[in-house]
C-alpha cells in the first residue's frame, strides 16, 4: 500500500486502474515511488510501463483510483503542472528548424525568464552533460546522436523540474553511445538528486541507473522494492525471467 508519508514519495497510486475500450491495461495498482531517487519501471512490451508515465503526466486519467504527485492530485489545468516535470522520450525530439539553444530554452522563454538567467541555466546544463557550449548555436542535424540525446535531457531539465519522466530515452542509440549517455545520467542523479521515473525494457540498464524498481505485468505491478531487494528475491513468474537476461 502507498506510504502515508507523502513527503518521502514523488508519486503514489491508490487502487488505480485504466482501460482502453474494454481492455484493462492496469488494475488495482497500489504503489508509492520514493522521491529524490531514480525509479526504474520495467516489464515486457505492452505491459503498461508507458501508460504509467502518461498517467503521472495527466495524458490519461485513471478509470479507477487516485494518483498523487508530490502529495497532490493531478490538477485539471495541466499546463502549469507539466512545466514542473521534465519529459524525454526515445528520440531526442529536438525541433530541426531551431538551434540547440532555442530548443533547450523554448519553455524558459514561455515562462518569461530573462536572458541572463537562461544563459546561466544553459551553461550549467551543458557542463552537467559535458557538452561544449559552442554547440548551442548549431542545429540538431549538426550534432552526433549522443549529443542530440544529451541536448534533449538538457531541455527536459531546463525549468529545474521537480521530477523527470523518461520513456526509453536511450533505446534508439548504439551501445557505445548509450553507455556514454548513461554515465551522464548517473552524474545528473548524483548532483541533483532529482526524482526520476525511468521506463526501460533493459534490466541491465535499470540495475545500473535505478535505486528502486517497479516491475509491471499481468495488468498491474508484479513486484516493487529497492533494486537490490528485487534482484535478491525476484517474483518467479515475471521478474525472474527478466533478470535472467543479466544474471
Amino acid at each position: 500500500m502507498p506510504s502515508n508519508d507523502t513527503e518521502d514519495n514523488c508519486v503514489e497510486f491508490s487502487n488505480v486502474g485504466i482501460r482502453f475500450g474494454e481492455q484493462w491495461i492496469l488494475r488495482d495498482v497500489d504503489l508509492a515511488m520514493p522521491a529524490s531517487r531514480s525509479v526504474g519501471i520495467v516489464g515486457a512490451s505492452g505491459s503498461g510501463k508507458t501508460t504509467m508515465l502518461q498517467l503521472v503526466l495527466g495524458i490519461h486519467r485513471p478509470v479507477e483510483g487516485e494518483i498523487l504527485v508530490h502529495g497532490e492530485p493531478i490538477p485539471e489545468d495541466l499546463v502549469r503542472f507539466r512545466r514542473k516535470i521534465g519529459y524525454a522520450v526515445q528520440s531526442a525530439g529536438l525541433f530541426p528548424h531551431m538551434t540547440v539553444l532555442r530548443n533547450i530554452s523554448l519553455m524558459a522563454k514561455l515562462e518569461k525568464w530573462d536572458q541572463p538567467r537562461i544563459n546561466d541555466r544553459v551553461a550549467h546544463l551543458f557542463d552537467l552533460m559535458d557538452l561544449p557550449i559552442e554547440l548551442k548555436d548549431r542545429y540538431p542535424y549538426e550534432l552526433s546522436s549522443g549529443q542530440q540525446h544529451r541536448a534533449g535531457l538538457c531541455r527536459a531539465m531546463m525549468l529545474e523540474p521537480s521530477m523527470l519522466l523518461l520513456d526509453e530515452p536511450f533505446s534508439t542509440i548504439d551501445p557505445v553511445t548509450r553507455l556514454e549517455i548513461q554515465k551522464h545520467f548517473k552524474r545528473i542523479q548524483e548532483e541533483l538528486t532529482i526524482s526520476t521515473l525511468l521506463v526501460t525494457h533493459d534490466m541491465a540498464e535499470a540495475q545500473l541507473l535505478c535505486h528502486y524498481l517497479v516491475v509491471v505485468g499481468n495488468q498491474g505491478v508484479v513486484q516493487h522494492g529497492t533494486t537490490a531487494e528485487v534482484i535478491a528475491n525476484p517474483e518467479p513468474e515475471v521478474v525472474k525471467p527478466l533478470l535472467a537476461t543479466i544474471l
